[in-house]
């Protein structure tokens, strides 16, 4: 029996290069299309029936499908779907999907374009499937948000948007933002990081991802809550910082605000900061990998204004500082020793 879906067959120009995926591509997207055909229903079981390989291909697939990520991804794709249909003329003549019918379509799209790429690429798709605005490695982004309030992604940041109704809500999905938000008593802007939440009114304040949450407050007042425990929150005034991790919040701290959001203005600014946590912050800036050989070279203390358009000049003008050897190998592996 040949791997390939009998009848019509969908559009091709999405290939897997294993067969027998690819067949059970074919028959995924048109069991979404039809599910209350019996007779598709029938003769996708001989084809299950015929080959393990089959069999296993299939349920790949389908636990992709599964995944509670995938839904909430497509249902917000859907809305927008929507929306978009509903802006259209009147007078256009198109076809109706509801919101429902969308998110199938949505979700069968993505999960055969995932199985098709590789499951080792899912995070970064997902990231891509959720986010309404991101940048790459390297790049910086301004914008103006619905409400009028603005915001700028640092590198290789990325953000989803929820402006319905009365709401005012920012999700940071990976990086580093810069928000300056319009006054609005009545309708609290919303930030949600990895484990804390932000609410303000107006003010202009940074988030940052990774290990914790990492807020900073420029101007204005800000309140942050950890996600899971609501009770444990604190009140941010300017040139003041907090983080927020599984385990809780940080003292509220001080901090040097010019030095911390340099990097709006294309800078890195840092001082008698270990070696390590430079090239750390550096490498989020830079699309290659540092290997330090030595661990002695990250407690060495440096101080520095540069410029972030050259993270690996930078990389390599700390290094011959701290009096460490530099080898570039291909890929933009830098080593030092």
């Amino acid at each position: 029996m040949s791997d390939r879906a009998d009848g019509p067959q969908p559009d091709q120009t999405l290939q897997h290069p294993d067969p027998v995926t690819d067949a059970a591509l074919d028959w995924f997207v048109r069991l979404q299309e039809a599910p209350d055909d019996l007779g598709l229903q029938a003769r996708l079981k001989d084809w299950l029936d015929s080959d393990p390989r089959h069999a296993a291909a299939f349920a790949k697939l389908q636990n992709m499908w599964e995944l509670p990520e995938l839904g909430i991804a497509s249902a917000r794709h859907a809305s927008r779907l929507d929306a978009r249909q509903e802006e259209r003329t009147p007078m256009a003549r198109v076809p109706v999907y509801r919101s429902g019918s969308w998110t199938i379509r949505i979700a069968a799209l993505a999960a055969v374009v995932m199985v098709a790429a590789g499951i080792r690429y899912y995070p970064e798709m997902l990231l891509r499937w959720n986010a309404d605005h991101l940048t790459a490695t390297g790049e910086q982004s301004a914008f103006v948000l619905p409400d009028g309030s603005r915001i700028m992604l640092n590198t290789a940041s990325a953000v989803a948007l929820d402006f319905e109704g009365q709401k005012r809500s920012v999700t940071l999905l990976r990086g580093e933002a810069f928000f300056d938000v319009v006054s609005d008593p009545a309708r609290p802007f919303r930030v949600a990081g990895s484990f804390g939440d932000v609410e303000v009114k107006g003010t202009a304040f940074s988030v940052r991802t990774g290990g914790e949450d990492t807020v900073i407050l420029e101007r204005g007042r800000v309140e942050v809550a950890q996600r899971a425990h609501e009770a444990h929150h604190a009140s941010l005034s300017p040139g003041q910082m907090v983080e927020v991790s599984p385990a809780g919040l940080s003292p509220v701290a001080g901090v040097d605000t010019e030095s911390e959001l340099a990097w709006r203005t294309g800078w890195i600014i840092f001082q008698e900061k270990p070696l390590a946590d430079v090239l750390a912050d550096l490498g989020r800036y830079y699309t290659g990998r540092v290997i330090t050989v030595d661990r002695g070279l990250g407690h060495i203390r440096v101080s520095g204004n540069y410029r972030l358009d050259d993270a690996e000049g930078v990389i390599r003008s700390l290094a011959e500082a701290a009096g460490a050897k530099v080898t570039r190998l291909p890929g933009g592996i830098i080593i030092l020793r």
